[in-house]
């Protein structure tokens, strides 16, 4: 591990940041500036990490892991690296488990579990839901308050690493490709949905009662490990072994995303607890979404219960045959949508915007194909009014980009890891 004190090295921990960087890139736009704003370690101790182990002793901080601090990651950390640096896999954390073994035991529909229907059930029930465990106390690392998490260059990349914030405040995660952990011991819920669902545990990053987090110029996908390629469970669909790819849940407040890619996954960006979680997430989950690329994303992009939340300038493509929704307004949601180009071909403004028990959705000036997307009538249309009741000018200062082409041309030169700043 090589460390040293910020005053001899913090100039080192942003060469990857060009001179001709503007204040725009030095500072969050949109909510993570508001409150006390968010300014991650500046100021503290510098980390620059090679493996998962100095990743886990950098976060801790010699004791002090609230203490400001610059932690610097160079090329590929795998979450599920051991101590001696052998890469853990499924047998690692649960020897015996069998996939095949485990959906056995709920009969050839999917329809109920049974500890009895063979010898074996029991016990593979026992071994996924230690094997749970163990997979979540192996790759689950958490930022704590005051720490800026960057990528060096272009080729820093958080690999099956479930990255937490749990009650952490003034957080910044930077130019760091995060490919989602594989869920060895996912779940099947025979009564979620019509026909049962596979539930992952782990997200690429989740956010929980977190104040004042910037998340910029990051690519979160399932990477290696797309779905379309795991094992077939029932009804002969795929296994779902990917959770979400970025959380935002209790209560949390004060986050923006910029400048960042989403790729190739199903369930994306979720912003809240669940439609009972009122008590914590009311009056929170104020996130911004500023010049985002999501490419091949089936829904989530994202969906939201309780948050204000601004989504401005981001880029959606895909297949529209391969598309649930982009933006999703879920219970006493408030989004603000402005100037987002949707590009489905052969798809129609629909696919942009769906209502899950949400009463509110304004769009400002988007396109869909090239056109003006008009999604105030889509929302209209799905019976959502149009008065969300704020209006992000009026908490923070912001120059929206205000064609199409300035969109397009921005997003896709600049977001994501390793893109130059501007």
């Amino acid at each position: 591990m090589r460390r040293a004190v910020a005053a001899a090295l913090l100039a080192c921990a942003f060469l990857l940041v060009p001179t001709t960087a503007s204040a725009a890139d030095r500072a969050p736009v949109g909510w993570a500036s508001a409150g006390a704003g968010t300014t991650g370690g500046a100021g503290g101790t510098t980390w620059t990490v090679h493996t998962r182990a100095e990743l886990k002793e950098a976060l801790a901080n010699e004791g002090e892991p609230t203490a400001p601090k610059v932690i610097r990651v160079v090329g590929d950390i795998d979450g599920h690296e051991a101590a001696d640096g052998s890469l853990l896999g499924e047998q690692d954390y649960a020897p015996g488990y069998d996939l095949g073994k485990y959906m056995s035991c709920f009969g050839e529909d999917g329809a109920v579990w049974s500890d009895t229907r063979y010898d074996y059930c029991k016990q593979q029930r026992t071994l996924r839901q230690n094997g749970s465990n163990r997979e979540k106390a192996q790759v689950q690392l958490t930022v704590p308050s005051n720490t800026t998490l960057v990528g060096v260059g272009g080729t820093a990349r958080l690999l099956g690493v479930f990255l937490t914030v749990n009650t952490g405040t003034n957080i910044i995660v930077r130019n760091l490709h995060l490919e989602a952990p594989v869920d060895h011991f996912t779940s099947w819920s025979p009564g979620d949905g019509t026909r049962g669902s596979w539930n992952a545990r782990f997200d690429a990053m989740t956010v929980i009662t977190g104040k004042n987090i910037w998340v910029d110029h990051c690519t979160f996908t399932d990477g290696r490990f797309p779905d379309r390629e795991a094992p077939l469970g029932f009804h002969g669909e795929h296994v779902q072994r990917h959770d979400g790819l970025l959380d935002i849940e209790d209560g949390s407040d004060f986050v923006t995303v910029s400048d960042s890619r989403f790729t190739d996954h199903d369930k994306a960006i979720l912003i809240g607890s669940g439609d009972g979680r009122g008590d914590r997430d009311r009056g929170h989950l104020k996130v911004t979404f500023v010049r985002n690329l999501f490419t091949d994303i089936v829904q989530r992009g994202p969906r939201v219960r309780f948050g204000q939340v601004h989504v401005v300038n981001n880029v959606y493509r895909g297949r529209a045959a391969d598309t649930l929704y982009a933006l999703g307004a879920g219970l006493e949601s408030a989004i603000f949508s402005e100037r987002n180009v949707f590009v489905y071909p052969r798809g129609n403004p629909a696919l942009a915007v769906a209502d899950y028990g949400g009463e509110q959705f304004r769009d400002t000036g988007s396109w869909f194909n090239g056109r003006p997307a008009r999604l105030d009538a889509v929302a209209s249309g799905l019976g959502l009014s149009g008065e969300v009741g704020w209006d992000p000018a009026d908490v923070y200062d912001y120059r929206p980009l205000r064609s199409p082409s300035a969109v397009e041309h921005h997003v896709l030169r600049h977001a994501g890891t390793g893109r130059q700043y501007e």
